[in-house]
């Protein structure tokens, strides 16, 4: 059983919080969370990247001499591949890089993350986070008295919250989400945590349960 220490806005501690990370995860697999981050990685990826072809180089299919007799190699069109200005000869297409891993195995890479933070301290517990209006420099303030300063840090809110949101989009290395929508790749890259007492009642009820967005 894990004890966290719940703080309020100020950094000052208020309480504590009682879970077992077994409960989100009963182990912790680095090839399964290895595998889902390798997948969100990839689903970012544009595969936009495009050659030519000799087909759609401009320039005239002619040959540019005759076959024999002039002391040169043998030619044919201008667009060959083994001419300069010609087509490539294995053109780049745009792909698709995108692909899924069972819906399971996505939901449980997301616990095992969380379950991570957990069991490596990671994760701070804060007892309330709201807004009445996006505040950028209060919420400079929380995480500065809660030692997260500087850091990369998840916000993780028990739903959607617009103002806290609009108050983190212009912190660099801080990015807010909703428990439902939080993924193994979210969990991970930053190095802290942040939770309200809410959004961790609903992590242990199973609130990201819902599968991961891929992008």
């Amino acid at each position: 059983m894990a004890s966290l220490p719940v703080y309020d806005r100020s950094g000052k501690e208020v309480g504590s919080y009682e879970i077992e990370p077994s409960n989100l995860a009963s182990r912790i697999s680095k090839q399964l969370l290895h595998d889902a981050v390798v997948m969100y990685q990839a689903n970012f990826r544009l595969g936009s990247a495009k050659t030519k072809t000799r087909a759609e180089v401009s320039g005239s299919t002619k040959k540019l001499y005759r076959q024999k007799g002039t002391g040169n190699a043998r030619a044919g069109s201008r667009r060959s591949g083994v001419r300069r200005g010609g087509g490539h000869i294995h053109a780049i297409k745009p792909r698709d890089f995108s692909y899924r891993l069972p819906r399971k195995a996505l939901k449980l890479a997301t616990q095992m993350a969380i379950a991570s933070k957990i069991r490596d301290q990671e994760m701070i517990v804060i007892d309330e986070l709201s807004f009445s209006e996006p505040k950028t420099s209060e919420l400079v303030k929380i995480l500065v008295d809660l030692g997260l300063g500087g850091t990369s840090t998840l916000v993780a809110t028990e739903v959607q919250d617009v103002n806290v949101y609009k108050s983190a989009r212009n912190i660099g290395g801080v990015t807010v989400s909703p428990v439902a929508e939080l993924n193994a790749l979210s969990v991970l890259k930053p190095n802290r945590m942040l939770v309200t007492r809410a959004a961790l009642d609903a992590l242990r009820a199973g609130g990201q349960a819902s599968e991961p967005s891929a992008s």
